[in-house]
């Protein structure tokens, strides 16, 4: 193997170890200035957007333990590594998509704390709430009963209140 692709291979496997999740996605049509904005965001999320040439990806995958398909990579590839929050890197992808139909990015495997999922696993994940809306509605489900016994308490009170209040006007007019 000629040292331009040994060295290319090291630099992507290196990457794939020490990334969280791993997403490999097909591109088209993506615009310098698409592209740029594209890798900003993902490097805000902590993750970066690599493209790559399937066979070295491919042998650099095997040697870090993850068996990736030839009938999977189709198209022209990329890889994101996401060092931080998978989540977080996976909706960027799908929002970007979503917003840039010019650009079709499409995720075509992932690979996150070690499992391999699908694309259609992987638009299911990037679904989910990240994990400060899952704290924000954990928390709800614990302040939901105090609150409502709280609402009610006071309506008691307050109807006792006018109770009293208007048997004191009852007894002024008398």
């Amino acid at each position: 193997m000629r040292k331009e692709k040994q060295f290319l291979l090291d630099e992507i496997q290196e990457n794939i170890a020490g990334a969280k999740a791993l997403l490999i996605a097909k591109y088209g049509n993506i615009e310098p200035n698409m592209s740029w904005k594209f890798r900003t965001q993902l490097a805000n999320a902590g993750a970066s957007f690599q493209i790559v040439k399937k066979r070295v990806l491919q042998k650099a995958a095997e040697k870090c333990g993850i068996a990736i398909s030839s009938d999977a990579l189709q198209g022209n590839i990329g890889v994101i590594y996401s060092d931080k929050d998978a989540l977080e890197a996976t909706k960027l992808v799908y929002k970007f998509a979503e917003e840039n139909e010019v650009a079709a990015i499409e995720v075509l495997i992932g690979h996150i704390d070690g499992k391999l999922y699908s694309s259609k696993d992987v638009k299911t994940l990037s679904q989910l709430p990240s994990m400060p809306e899952m704290r924000a509605q954990f928390l709800g489900l614990f302040e939901a009963p105090m609150s409502q016994t709280l609402s009610v308490i006071q309506s008691l009170l307050t109807s006792v209140m006018y109770c009293l209040e208007n048997k004191s006007q009852k007894e002024e007019v008398k």
